[in-house]
């Protein structure tokens, strides 16, 4: 039977893929289908979840992916920041074996980029973070990284991000370039440059205005009135369209559950 770290992890995956937007419903019922378990195990999964900041859920609609808010936006970001350039910064050299990891999950970048599949050119360009958190021998920061490179894409998908994939690539590779090279504070910088760009990305406001709305509803009003609009030339009117009865009005059928819910083909 599955357990609820698997059903965790899956879910995980198919964020960093983008197989599953902000919005998303997360039917208790529907996973349980779907990963043969009970309802017990998958709400152990979502609720683990909600714990990491990945899901939410609601008393009345039940479980969701989260859509993180401008500020929750910039404070992710301000997080990876703080995080990755503080596990670069504390590096005093680099092993072989992690530059040959680190390569390794380069060449699957790229990969990845010269074919189709876009989701798992997604993930693999976040979970690079998570790879050089594991491969400087970090599973703490890695596991850290993880639920917040899943919120940064999830950020990316709600804020239409115009970053461009190939790039993010090609920052990677100069990254771990620097590490190969011993050249540890070159790395962080590029790291943080990285990281930089892909925010500056985001179509978020430059700032929040917590007075905005007061603002606007406080304004004066214009006492002035408009200017008289020219009445257009008289037409012949036309014979009405006989009113529709009740009963001939068409019932609008409420949306089904299965149209709510989004996750389930992304994740087969």
């Amino acid at each position: 039977m599955t357990t609820a770290t698997e059903i965790s992890n899956r879910i995980i995956e198919a964020v960093m893929a983008q197989k599953l937007a902000p919005g998303s419903r997360l039917g208790e019922q529907q996973l349980a289908m779907l990963f043969d378990c009970s309802r017990t195990i998958v709400r152990e999964a979502l609720m683990r979840l909600a714990t990491r900041g990945i899901v939410t859920v609601s008393a009345r609609r039940g479980w969701y992916v989260i859509e993180p808010s401008e500020d929750e936006a910039r404070e992710a970001f301000e997080a990876r920041r703080v995080i990755e350039l503080g596990l670069l910064h504390q590096l005093k050299s680099v092993d072989k074996t992690a530059v040959r990891q680190l390569k390794s999950h380069l060449q699957r970048e790229k990969a990845a980029l010269a074919g189709s599949d876009v989701g798992a050119r997604s993930f693999l360009l976040g979970d690079f973070h998570v790879c050089l958190a594991e491969c400087l021998g970090n599973s703490l920061l890695a596991d850290t990284l993880r639920d917040f490179t899943a919120r940064t894409t999830l950020i990316a998908m709600l804020y239409q991000s115009s970053h461009d994939a190939a790039q993010s690539c090609a920052d990677h590779v100069r990254i771990v370039e620097a590490l190969e090279a011993g050249d540890i504070a070159r790395a962080e910088a590029l790291m943080s440059e990285h990281i930089g760009t892909v925010q500056s990305a985001l179509r978020l406001k430059a700032s929040s205005d917590p007075l905005a709305g007061l603002r606007d509803a406080l304004a004066p009003v214009r006492k002035s009135a408009p200017a008289p609009v020219a009445e257009p030339a008289s037409v012949p009117a036309r014979p009405r369209a006989p009113r529709k009865t009740a009963a001939a009005k068409k019932p609008v059928s409420p949306l089904s559950d299965d149209d709510a819910s989004t996750y389930l083909g992304a994740l087969l």
